[in-house]
C-alpha cells in the first residue's frame, strides 16, 4: 500500500508553519526539519513527540544551510562539505528520536537539496555517503539520480509523488518559495491515477511517468490537512 508521508516540524521560535497537530493522524511517515531550513531544537523534540503519539514513523528532512530562504534556494557546496552539513543536521534529530525512544526511519533531502539530488552526480552521491553511515532508506523520485545513483550504492530507495506541486513537461517538480494551496479534490484524482497508471499531467498537458510508492502533502501548503484527508481516501480507494 502506498504510504503518506509530509514535511513537518517546520516552526521556528515563536513562528509556527502547518497543522503538525491536524496533519499527524492522517500520515504514516513524518519527514522532520532538522533546523537548517526551519525548526530548532524546541520544534523538533515536540514534533518526534508528536508522531509517536500518533504511530508515525520519523524521518529526517536536512537541508543546504538556509534558514531565510526557507532551503528553497540553490547554492554551490562541496560533497565533503554537504556531508558534514547533512551528518550534522541528521545527528541532531537522532538525539531526539533515541530520547523518545524511536529509530530512524529515512532520509528525504529538502527544497533545494532534493532537487540538486535528482540532477547532480556529486550531491546524490553525498546523499548517499551520509545513508552509508546511518543505514537507512532513501526517498526520491524515480527515474532521476536519485534512483540511478542511491539503487547504485545498494540503499533502500523510496519513490515519491507530490500531491501539492505541479510537475513539468519533463517530469520534474516545478517548486516555489511559498507554496498556493491546492484543489483537494484535484491532489486526490492525481494520486489515484499515479498509483494505478503510473503518470502525472504535466502543466504543459503531457502525461509523464511516476512511481508513487509514497506521497508526500508539504505541512506548509495553506489547506494541507485537507488535501492531506482527501489523498488519504484515495489511497485506500486504490488498495
Amino acid at each position: 500500500m502506498t504510504i503518506i508521508n509530509c514535511d513537518m516540524g517546520e516552526g521556528f521560535g515563536l513562528y509556527r508553519i502547518g497543522d503538525d497537530e491536524g496533519l499527524m493522524p492522517l500520515i504514516d511517515v513524518a519527514n522532520v526539519a532538522c533546523g537548517f531550513h526551519a525548526s530548532d531544537f524546541n520544534h523538533m523534540r515536540r514534533t518526534v513527540q508528536l508522531a509517536k503519539a500518533n504511530g508515525v514513523k520519523v524521518g529526517a528532512h536536512p537541508s543546504l544551510p538556509d534558514l531565510q530562504g526557507f532551503g528553497r534556494r540553490e547554492m554551490k557546496i562541496g560533497r565533503e562539505e554537504l556531508v558534514n552539513c547533512m551528518i550534522y543536521q541528521i545527528g541532531a534529530l537522532k538525539g531526539f528520536l533515541q530520547a523518545e525512544g524511536i529509530e530512524l526511519n529515512h532520509i528525504k533531502p529538502h527544497g533545494s537539496l532534493y532537487g540538486m539530488a535528482a540532477r547532480m552526480e556529486d550531491v546524490a552521491h553525498a546523499v548517499a555517503d551520509v545513508a552509508d553511515i546511518f543505514r537507512v532508506p532513501l526517498y526520491g523520485m524515480a527515474g532521476t539520480l536519485h534512483e540511478s545513483i542511491y539503487t547504485a550504492r545498494r540503499h533502500v530507495f523510496v519513490s515519491e509523488f507530490y500531491a501539492d506541486l505541479d510537475y513539468n513537461d519533463q517530469g520534474g517538480l516545478i517548486i516555489t518559495r511559498e507554496h498556493a494551496a491546492t484543489d483537494p479534490q484535484a491532489a486526490a484524482a492525481a494520486c489515484l491515477r499515479a498509483i494505478r497508471e503510473g503518470v502525472v499531467r504535466s502543466v504543459g498537458g503531457v502525461d509523464v511517468p511516476v512511481r508513487a510508492d509514497a506521497i508526500c502533502v508539504h505541512s506548509d501548503t495553506p489547506n494541507a490537512v485537507q488535501v492531506a484527508q482527501a489523498v488519504r481516501s484515495a489511497v485506500k480507494s486504490a488498495v
